[in-house]
């Protein structure tokens, strides 16, 4: 009898500790997402669409620059350029429904030192996150290669108390995913979460416009297609929508008809996918849905 009972009691004491487990970071048990990117639109392209997609649901939504922007443009520079592209930044939060930080770290220098995953790391931990997004650290850019290293470094230590103990520690470790990206070594970019975009698809191209020093000057400059940017205002958005509309390859195609079923999935037009990361909490497919509420509930 004495056997039984003790074992009641673990069953429940199991049972509550995976409960606790699948609850948010926050008291309020709203989801909590952060996505982290090295420059000031890098969150944008790679998750404006599921980022409007969560704001539009009440669900508290952060981006972070780890740079400052100082060095992506063609004549602007400095000081100039980084308050220009902090504005840009929190024009775009405001038109997503989201927040904004810009890291002071210069842009086209960084190095995944302990200084800057110290930074990572307190981003995580004060937004309570639930949900991480950084790109892979396999990338044409070193921003970008070094950002998707720091958050990797980072992965473990937002649950442990003695490291940067001057802000507390997660209770439980986030879910970690990558932006999708279309390199193929070391290894190809896998699709494990395909989101719908479609109807949030013009929020994300208007997050987006708010870019004008990257999206209608310096990447064009640097792209060598200047002279296709549009002078007007509203034909630039037009211009925008279409330069930015990713074909879906046929990995994503299945993801999202896994997720969404066939019909469904095979009428999408505009998504976002992640992978995910192996460092953090792995999430079964209960667990995604719970995390990413708008794929709706299982068919």
């Amino acid at each position: 009898m004495k056997l039984a009972l003790k074992l009641g009691y673990l069953q429940v004491a199991i049972l509550l500790i995976f409960m606790a487990s699948l609850q948010a970071q926050s008291d309020t048990g709203k989801i909590r997402i952060i996505m982290i990117g090295a420059h000031p639109d890098d969150c944008d392209i790679g998750s404006g669409g599921t980022a409007a997609w969560f704001a539009s649901m009440g669900y508290p939504v952060k981006f972070v620059s780890v740079t400052n922007g100082d060095a992506g443009h063609q004549t602007d520079k400095g000081e100039t350029l980084a308050r220009r592209r902090y504005a840009e930044a929190q024009e775009a939060a405001r038109r997503l429904g989201i927040s904004y930080d810009v890291l002071n770290n210069h842009d086209g220098l960084l190095l995944p030192t302990l200084e800057v995953r110290l930074q990572i790391i307190k981003e995580i931990r004060d937004w309570k996150a639930d949900i991480v997004i950084a790109p892979r650290p396999n990338d044409y850019h070193p921003d970008h290669r070094y950002t998707g290293i720091l958050v990797q470094d980072a992965a473990y230590m937002v649950a442990v108390p003695n490291i940067a103990p001057e802000t507390p520690a997660l209770k439980k470790n986030p879910v970690f995913l990558y932006f999708q990206d279309h390199f193929q070594r070391p290894n190809p970019f896998r699709p494990d979460i395909a989101i719908n975009i479609d109807p949030v698809f013009d929020k994300k191209i208007n997050g987006l416009d708010a870019h004008e020093s990257q999206f209608y000057e310096w990447l064009p400059w640097i792209g060598h297609y200047s002279d296709q940017v549009p002078k007007n205002k509203a034909d630039r958005k037009k211009w925008l929508a279409e330069a930015r509309t990713i074909p879906i390859t046929t990995d994503v195609r299945n993801s999202l008809i896994r997720w969404y079923g066939r019909d469904k999935g095979l009428e999408v037009k505009h998504a976002e996918a992640f992978e995910i990361c192996e460092y953090g909490t792995q999430p079964g497919d209960d667990e995604i849905r719970r995390l990413f509420p708008m794929l709706g509930k299982k068919n």
